[in-house]
């Protein structure tokens, strides 16, 4: 009863706060904020949207697996974000665009925008819709004590609440929601992290040191190459990550287009790259602490790492007040990326496929669509089932963001423009050739290709695009 009433403020204060900051909706505050979003609070919201349910489900869980070893792409998120704070922030606000992927059809022409616009409205669907599927499936446990609810009924449900918090402001509600929703998801991991390390007879200083003394707080790999851990594989995969799931991603981008001017946006940008690493430490050292306690209390390990903190929680081992932690946490964490999700998909229905950026009437009836798109892909996944989900998100964003980097890239980094026809089968074929690949080396060298997939899928789509272009007659400038 008491994590159904937690559940039920929880989505009260969401629905009041977002009544309150939406007063005057409309187009303009749905999809730009009327650009007046104060840049710290943006900052701040954005690492609730990028560390997402799966994130406080999953991460705390590799350590089983991989110790610390996502340390090393958390770097390279870094690097990456400077270069979307100082080379793609600028571009957007030149151009004054509310969808990023306007870029492409300034540049390239119409094909190559609606390509773009296309592959990214694939992308966000497939990735958010596995998100949210793995934390509904939590969410649906959490309440089993009080209602039984099929797993179709926690979907619907659950999208509804986002929609009606979502419909009117859009991205302006979204702003403070955010906010708010990261602020009870770092209490929640604060406070588990805590009770763990108090189960163990530790203060948190005490946990700390013996988190880093431990043989999974093994950080870098620099030995095996073949290694899908191996450190430049994984800095190299991080900075390409964060150029194409942030500067390439209208979900992100839009966000930081809601602040007041460019020198905002970077602040924001720089700020939330910084926050991101001590962020996913402490994920990671729950981890830790969590294999010590599971020793502790003589618990068998949980077959998936993705199970290593819901089964000890969901189990009552932490107590109540730890579920109740948890599912805050997990509805924090899962509600401030899928809301994000269905705001940015119905900006690039709107704006880049349908081009009805002014029409009121058209939006709404497109966020109820996104809405029903979105329910209908999480049940496939659902069915489907599937193993260890963050690596499957990572997995999609090496093939389906690929041509998105290529695209981007061959238009800031040459004058030549493609021959439109063709951009879409290259763009298509690019993905494909991957995967043949992937398979072929794999099966003669035991190679195993990691997440820089997603870097020779961009250069794959970039050299395919050099073949079908030729040099533009005047100078185009980025």
């Amino acid at each position: 009863m008491l994590v159904l009433f937690t559940v039920i403020l929880y989505f009260g204060a969401l629905l009041l706060l977002s009544r309150v900051v939406s007063k005057r909706g409309g187009n303009d505050a749905f999809f730009s904020g009327n650009h007046q979003s104060p840049w710290p609070l943006v900052a701040f919201g954005m690492i609730g949207a990028s560390i997402s349910g799966l994130t406080f489900i999953g991460v705390p869980g590799w350590v089983m697996g991989i110790d610390m070893t996502y340390l090393q792409m958390c770097l390279g998120f870094i690097v990456g974000y400077v270069i979307v704070a100082f080379v793609l922030l600028p571009l957007y606000y030149r151009h004054r665009l509310v969808s990023i992927y306007t870029y492409l059809n300034e540049r390239f022409g119409k094909v190559s925008y609606k390509t773009g616009s296309s592959f990214f409205l694939l992308s966000k669907l497939l990735g958010a819709a596995a998100k949210f599927y793995v934390v509904c499936r939590i969410l649906q446990y959490c309440l089993s004590d009080t209602i039984s609810l099929p797993y179709a009924v926690v979907i619907i449900v659950a999208l509804f609440l986002i929609w009606l918090y979502t419909r009117r402001g859009g991205i302006r509600a979204l702003v403070w929601t955010d906010f708010v929703q990261t602020l009870c998801l770092m209490l929640a991991l604060i406070l588990i992290l805590l009770k763990a390390a108090s189960m163990l007879g530790m203060n948190f200083s005490e946990a700390m040191v013996a988190v880093w003394n431990d043989p999974h707080a093994r950080i870098f790999e620099f030995d095996d190459f073949t290694s899908k851990q191996h450190f430049w594989k994984q800095f190299l995969s991080g900075i390409f990550i964060v150029i194409v799931m942030t500067g390439l991603d209208q979900d992100m981008m839009q966000k930081n287009l809601t602040c007041k001017n460019l020198t905002s946006a970077q602040k924001d940008m720089c700020s939330y790259g910084v926050l991101f690493i001590p962020v996913n430490f402490l994920f990671l050292a729950l981890g830790v602490l969590l294999l010590m306690l599971y020793q502790q209390q003589g618990l068998p390990l949980p077959q998936k790492g993705d199970d290593l903190l819901a089964s000890i929680v969901l189990d009552g081992t932490m107590g109540t007040a730890c579920l109740v932690f948890f599912t805050i946490g997990v509805i924090a964490s899962a509600f401030s990326s899928a809301d994000s999700a269905l705001t940015a998909l119905t900006t690039s229905m709107c704006i880049d496929i349908l081009e009805r950026e002014k029409d009121e009437k058209i939006r709404k009836t497109v966020h109820l669509l996104m809405l029903l798109a979105f329910v209908m892909v999480t049940l496939v996944f659902n069915a489907i089932g599937s193993g260890s989900v963050m690596d499957l998100i990572y997995t999609l964003v090496s093939y389906t963001y690929g041509p998105l980097l290529g695209l981007f890239s061959f238009g800031l980094a040459t004058h030549r423009k493609p021959r439109e026809a063709w951009v879409p089968s290259v763009a298509i074929a690019s993905p494909f050739l991957c995967y043949i690949i992937d398979r072929v080396v794999f099966l003669s060298t035991g190679y195993q290709v990691g997440y820089e997939m997603l870097m020779f899928n961009g250069l794959l789509t970039f050299m395919g695009l050099w073949i079908i272009s030729q040099p533009s007659n005047r100078t185009v400038a980025p």
